[in-house]
């Protein structure tokens, strides 16, 4: 049997604490509904088994943190909630070094953050299969990826998307060259797989048929209410992000499939799941049905409802089947 390891985690946890309280804020671990196991059976193994549960602190990451907790909770094992940690990289050493057990992460933040590949591969399933290939010498093992794919996108008024035919990023090239209109963040304007590569690679010249003088910067949230305004015509955006359907917009596909894929998937210290490889087929069919539209309707309830990120994985959960209330 496993033993457990908090040392690290405690440090962490406190630390997230701390911020946390320094913003008035209470901690994410402060509170998970209580649930019985609906499609979830107890799994041989589970009971007396640590697992710890961990996850970054922005809405979508908090929403699946709760419901990597819930699942496992319902499974049978001894759960040690640590969502609602600060930045991606705390996440990932907790992982590393073994003091957490599961989280969700996308497939594109390891390939090009964790383990450092300059480019991304845009096919889901290939991304998904090279960051699970590669991080199994990290000791982790990457569960099957849901299709909810939280990555770049361009997103436009639908109304005016109807109204232009627009259903793709290459439909943009149709449009007269004033109606090439983009709101972006300065991150991306300037990354090297941001804006400019992304109009040439659409074949579009950043200057002479995207002028200067048609593309905006604002702030990450600010791109959504503008776009919405039609300060721009097209807006940067993640595609799971809440506001995307709060605000009626479309969003293009990426038909040139320029995007690196960010695919979020559950993922196991292996030697855990070494241990309780039943674990696995837990998370599985929770990913399953996961998919873009769930999540923003899931990130919307938090982000414009201001709903607890614990009641609506809770909730969406039992909708699902996989709980019952007690």
């Amino acid at each position: 049997m496993r033993t457990p390891r908090t040392t690290g985690a405690a440090l962490v946890l406190a630390g997230s604490a701390l911020l946390l309280a320094g913003c008035g804020l209470e901690p994410s671990t402060a509170y998970v509904p209580a649930a019985d196991p609906g499609s979830i059976r107890p799994v041989e193994g589970a009971e007396g088994t640590e697992l710890t549960v961990t996850s970054k602190n922005f809405t979508e990451q908090l929403i699946l943190g709760k419901i990597a907790v819930l699942a496992v909770e319902a499974a049978g094992f001894e759960t040690q909630d640590m969502t609602n940690v600060p930045g991606s990289q705390p996440v990932r050493e907790l992982m590393l070094s073994g003091d957490a057990d599961l989280t969700y992460e996308y497939t594109g933040t390891a390939w090009l953050t964790y383990l450092g590949h300059e480019q991304g591969i845009p096919d889901q399933q290939e991304q998904w299969q090279a960051v699970h290939d590669e991080d199994l010498r990290n000791g982790l093992t990457w569960g099957a990826p849901a299709s909810l794919n939280n990555t770049y996108a361009m997103a436009v008024r639908s109304e005016y998307a109807e109204a232009n035919g627009l259903e793709t990023v290459s439909d943009i090239a149709e449009l007269p060259v004033a109606e090439r209109t983009f709101c972006v963040e300065s991150e991306f304007n300037s990354r090297s797989d941001g804006l400019t590569p992304l109009l040439a690679h659409y074949g579009l010249d950043r200057g002479s048929e995207v002028p200067e003088e048609n593309i905006g910067i604002y702030d990450t949230g600010a791109i959504y209410s503008a776009t919405d305004n039609g300060e721009c015509n097209f807006g940067e955006v993640f595609s799971t992000d809440g506001r995307i359907p709060a605000l009626d917009l479309t969003v293009l596909e990426d038909d040139r499939q320029f995007f690196p894929a960010y695919n979020a998937a559950p993922v196991f210290n292996t030697e855990l799941l070494q241990e309780v490889p039943e674990l696995e087929q837990v998370l599985e069919p929770i990913s399953e049905a996961l998919t873009d539209d769930v999540m923003q309707e899931l990130n919307r309830q938090v982000d414009v409802e201001g709903r607890d990120p614990a009641d609506v994985a809770y909730e969406w959960m039992v909708s699902e089947g996989f709980l019952v209330e007690p």
